[in-house]
């Protein structure tokens, strides 16, 4: 979608913005032509208001007014024109504007018309949607296509920036919603927020491919060590979840698939995080988090799956790993302090006794683990996988 600042960006004649700079990045999902009340029955979340200083329907008293309530109900922008030019937007209302942080435009009589800017914004919104859709077939064909060759994926692949010597993943983006009364509302807020998250997810810095499929909202994006992606995915969904238009009505959860290297094996990433929807809402998640994959649910995947003895060491000990290659390298019990402060009630006194050290050098212990792994022992969904695959790997070897 477009924003006010695309708008401002045309620089079309006559047009020139009197204040709100901070809010040029509001969404536009179209353009409303202020004529009568009530204007919520007329206007959804997004429009940009369009309003002429008439002298009949509206002075600049009553467009200050409409100014306040249009803002209120959700507008992006607004732009005032004037009947010959008569007079200027009187300072009351650019700094109310100001102080509303929204995009007040001037739009001189005889400089562009409304059917100018509602062309010009239309336009945008189109070319818009023709890019999106481009990389959404493309994103499509990658994961489902049945013909998708070699020489397709390298001549196109490219034109995206897509490197496949590296591991992607899939995130499936799902949101749910609480309908009120007015059903026709309920659709314009969740098209408004779907908007929003469009926008935001591709102007994402590492530009994740994306497409809207099925009522989900799929991502195809690069896994590297640091998870700059997913804690990006993360702040967006917290960040659109919490505005005051949606907060209590919608909120959104992204699940990830595995990452892979061969395009061929990116339909299995989707499948994956597919096949984790339904579970998402019956696994524990004490923190909230808005990116769920199968790493992050852990070994309760096993449960959803036909899972064997081979599957679930192999997750142990992967999840492990680390650990057990410091405390090889450097005569450590980290595992074993995991353990032990899991048994103990996460009491550190009891348990840096039953280890026989000193309590500084538990919490000197506990931060190392958290640092290796890049996780908080205070999530305790981490902490209790971690327990259940020190637990599972004993039993499975005593077995």
């Amino acid at each position: 979608m477009i924003t006010c600042r695309d708008i401002y960006n045309l620089q079309l004649d006559g047009v020139e913005l009197l204040t709100g700079e901070t809010g040029l990045d509001r969404i536009v999902s179209w353009t409303y032509n202020v004529q009568t009340k009530p204007y919520n029955d007329h206007m959804n979340h997004g429009n940009f208001a369009l309003i002429v200083i008439d002298y009949v329907r509206f002075t600049f008293e009553k467009a200050y007014e409409a100014m306040i309530e249009l803002n209120d109900l959700g507008i992006s922008g607004l732009g005032i024109s004037v009947t010959e030019d008569r007079e200027n937007v009187p300072e009351k209302m650019i700094d109310k504007a100001k102080e509303l942080e929204l995009p007040l435009f001037f739009i001189r009589w005889k400089g562009a018309s409304f059917v100018d800017i509602s062309q010009s914004i239309g336009q945008l919104i189109l070319e818009t949607t023709i890019s999106n859709k481009r990389t959404g077939d493309y994103l499509y064909n990658l994961l489902f296509g049945y013909e998708v060759n070699d020489k397709y994926i390298e001549k196109i692949s490219g034109q995206f920036g897509l490197n496949f010597d590296r591991p992607y993943r899939v995130g499936i983006i799902v949101v749910d919603r609480k309908y009120g009364v007015n059903l026709e509302q309920d659709e314009h807020t969740y098209t408004y927020y779907t908007d929003c998250l469009n926008r935001m997810v591709i102007h994402m810095k590492k530009r994740p491919m994306y497409m809207r499929f099925l009522n989900k909202f799929v991502l195809l994006f690069e896994k590297t060590e640091t998870k700059d992606t997913e804690h990006e995915i993360e702040k967006i969904l917290r960040e659109l979840d919490e505005r005051s238009e949606f907060k209590g009505l919608i909120r959104s959860t992204c699940i990830l698939g595995s990452p892979y290297t061969k395009p061929a094996d990116f339909g299995k990433s989707y499948q994956e995080a597919k096949n984790l929807i339904p579970k998402k809402d019956y696994l524990p998640n004490p923190t909230g988090k808005k990116v769920l994959s199968a790493s992050a649910m852990g070994i309760y995947k096993y449960l959803f799956n036909s899972g064997n003895h081979s599957d679930i060491l192999g997750y142990c000990n992967n999840r492990l790993k680390k650990l057990e290659e410091y405390d090889h390298a450097n005569g450590a019990f980290l595992i074993n302090t995991i353990e032990a402060y899991y048994m103990h009630g996460f009491n550190v006194g009891k348990t840096a006794e039953a280890l026989y050290i000193h309590r500084n050098s538990l919490q000197y212990r506990l931060k190392k683990i958290e640092e290796i792994l890049d996780i908080s022992l205070e999530d305790s969904v981490e902490y209790l996988d971690l327990v259940n695959c020190i637990l599972v790997k004993k039993l499975m070897f005593d077995a």
